[in-house]
């Protein structure tokens, strides 16, 4: 299947190199196709540049890694494009505050990932992905050893979540779902399996294992 990262960020160009890195061949799209092909100059072979529309055309999964208020603007404009693709978004409620922070800019006890997932087109699958972690530990838990380090995804198409498991293991992460998009807010921002939540590092599969069973979709404060 091919597979587009689309926003060429922080988030998207460590995830890019994180698969890259794991032998999986992606497409990689930006708002301007030199950025793109700025990227696919570095990671060589297995990156392939193309605009936005472009990438969403071919792709069969299709990563938007850009900032919330962003996808849903992105999302509206390639409706029709994103029926019948996995959708998988890594964002989280935030935007700049202007004072060189982030600011929550949805209700606490409202989830990105269900609110996307409410705008996709009829077929379109959404899986809530590699969104919980920054791109600093992105690229230092990347093969962690001796236990990889776990990325966490939620999604109501088991058969879209295993393919994103595959992405998560090319990139060199264990992949642990955490149950359906109704579950997503757990894995935002401020989330009890976020690392900017009430998880605050790195875990292994095996150390997630109670923290799924036992913790809450709640958020801390």
């Amino acid at each position: 299947m091919d597979t587009a990262v689309v926003g060429l960020g922080n988030i998207g160009s460590r995830l890019a190199k994180n698969l890259t890195a794991g032998s999986q061949k992606i497409i990689v799209a930006d708002r301007t196709l030199a950025k793109a092909e700025q990227l696919a100059s570095e990671l060589g072979s297995n990156a392939q540049p193309m605009t936005v529309a472009a990438a969403i055309a071919k792709a069969d999964v299709v990563i938007l890694a850009i900032y919330f208020d962003a996808m849903k603007q992105l999302v509206g404009t390639y409706r029709d494009a994103l029926a019948d693709k996995i959708v998988v978004d890594p964002s989280n409620p935030i935007a700049p505050d202007g004072k060189g922070g982030f600011k929550r800019i949805i209700p606490a006890e409202q989830s990105s990932g269900q609110l996307i997932s409410a705008l996709l087109p009829h077929g379109a699958r959404l899986v809530k992905a590699f969104g919980t972690l920054s791109a600093e530990s992105l690229a230092s838990g990347a093969n962690r050893v001796p236990e990889r380090a776990v990325l966490f995804y939620a999604t109501d198409y088991p058969p879209a979540g295993n393919v994103v498991a595959k992405l998560i293991i090319a990139s060199r992460f264990s992949p642990v779902s955490i149950g359906g998009i109704d579950k997503s807010i757990r894995i935002e921002v401020s989330g009890d399996l976020h690392k900017f939540g009430k998880l605050g590092k790195l875990v292994s599969a095996k150390e997630a294992e109670p923290l799924i069973r036992t913790g809450t979709p709640s958020t801390t404060r």
